[in-house]
């Protein structure tokens, strides 16, 4: 069998690198961050153990990038849904709903990320925050800032702090005294954005959507597909491409 070229390695990298910030997602939402092993995202990646290793330096560094991925991509699709709007006041409300409607969505997965911000390793700089960092800097300059290099941190600020205080056990805020400080600060009407009656109002159930493969562009080596689950057909479970998927031998 002829050696595999450097460019089908480098697809098989970015594949497996995809679906462990995937299973990161998963398995830390479920279980929370001390209950997930790095063998539980492994194996729940179909990957080998030494991948992670391989990708990420750590747990924690794996789960604040899957996290800041699912944010990013979150926030890009509802500042880039239909209809599409150049307003800056209409793209500020709707990054303020994207984010507060990850922490009502997902309480557990947004609960262990922020306390992983407070550990004594703090905000890890990866590519995925550095994207939602873009993303949310353009927004308070669309929304008409004069001065991003300060309003931008002070948004991030209010916007962790309100993921914080909806995700805090037993005394949680809700969503809708958060979005009405929110709101008023930046002077944006109710009914902008995605307003939390919104789903209901439409028949959903505001329930997170548990297919997230959008956001992670696996491949789908049955079908060919880009973006798909990167899961075996028929059995609910992800592909196994084996220790080697890298062209590397774990350690």
């Amino acid at each position: 069998m002829s050696p595999r070229s450097a460019s089908v390695n480098e697809e098989l990298r970015r594949r497996s690198r995809e679906r462990l910030l995937m299973a990161a997602v998963e398995v830390v939402g479920e279980r929370g961050y001390d209950a997930t092993t790095l063998a539980d995202i492994a194996d729940r990646a179909g990957s080998a153990r030494g991948l992670v290793s391989y990708y990420f330096p750590g747990k924690r560094q794996l789960v604040q990038s899957a996290v800041h991925r699912l944010m990013h991509r979150t926030l890009e699709e509802a500042l880039e849904r239909e209809p599409r709007t150049e307003d800056g006041r209409e793209r500020m409300a709707r990054a303020i709903d994207a984010i507060l409607g990850l922490a009502r969505d997902r309480p557990v997965l947004m609960r262990q990320h922020m306390a992983g911000l407070l550990q004594a390793e703090g905000f890890v700089q990866c590519p995925e925050q550095k994207r939602l960092a873009d993303l949310l800097r353009d927004t308070v300059t669309r929304h008409g800032s004069e001065h991003p290099d300060t309003d931008y941190p002070m948004m991030r600020s209010l916007l962790m702090g309100s993921v914080y205080a909806m995700v805090l056990p037993n005394v949680p805020m809700p969503i809708t005294a958060l979005r009405t400080e929110l709101f008023a600060r930046y002077r944006l009407d109710w009914r902008m954005g995605l307003p939390p009656d919104a789903g209901e109002a439409s028949g959903g159930s505001g329930a997170a959507d548990p297919d997230l493969s959008r956001f992670f562009a696996t491949g789908d080596s049955a079908s060919g597909r880009p973006g798909g689950t990167g899961r075996t057909e028929g059995t609910g479970r992800p592909e196994r491409t084996g220790p080697a998927e890298d062209g590397r031998q774990s350690k």
